[in-house]
């Protein structure tokens, strides 16, 4: 069952988040603004999965090459994306649920979206790339508009404090980390490994 998981990990998680999505639209009357633009997360979310791991030379494979120093099987790439679904899951359906109550929630989750835009942006740079595309760019900056348009929606409306706004990265930030921890502990590496290869990536070596 484990090694199912990994090796569809990708595929499993578009089928659950679709599913999700189906049934929110069908069964779910008069959803509030926040839950619309997390059902609009999620979906562009499994766009930008498949973007940036099923086009030829994914992102994984780029930063295999320029980030990780090493070879990567096909089980260990496909198990990568088990921590990648749970913290998106974690990051869109929190929200839906408890946004409304605790703004803090969407401000995470529209950091998540604004750092996806950014970060692809800036991989184009740091991996050296003859083009200025990386896998996943398109729906990244989808989800960088996206997440200024919530943050503004909340700004505009009152609809969260300045602890919200505050705290509201950090708690994307410690998601972040402990699906990037997992998804290091699946490859085999540690962040003492990925520092020093990015080292000496940025440093033309």
């Amino acid at each position: 069952m484990w090694k199912f998981m990994k090796n569809y990990a990708l595929e499993i998680y578009t089928v659950i988040a679709m599913l999700l999505i189906t049934l929110v639209a069908m069964f779910m009357d008069n959803l509030t603004v926040i839950q619309q633009f997390v059902v609009w997360t999620s979906f562009l979310c499994v766009l930008h999965e498949w973007e940036e791991n099923r086009y030829p030379g994914g992102f994984l494979e780029l930063f295999q090459k320029n980030m990780l120093g090493c070879e990567l099987d096909e089980e260990a790439k496909s198990g990568s994306r088990l921590a990648t679904a749970g913290f998106i899951y974690v990051i869109t359906i929190v929200p839906f649920f408890f946004g409304d109550r605790i703004p803090m929630f969407p401000v995470a989750m529209a950091s998540f979206c604004i750092f996806e835009g950014i970060i692809h942006v800036v991989g184009i740079k740091i991996m050296q790339l003859r083009k200025p595309y990386s896998p996943g760019l398109v729906t990244a900056e989808m989800e960088l508009i996206t997440g200024v348009c919530l943050i503004v929606y909340l700004a505009v409306n009152h609809l969260g404090a300045w602890y919200d706004y505050t705290f509201g990265p950090f708690v994307f930030i410690a998601c972040f980390i402990c699906m990037q921890r997992a998804l290091l502990a699946i490859i085999g590496l540690t962040y003492k490994d990925v520092l020093a290869n990015a080292r000496r990536r940025l440093a033309g070596k």
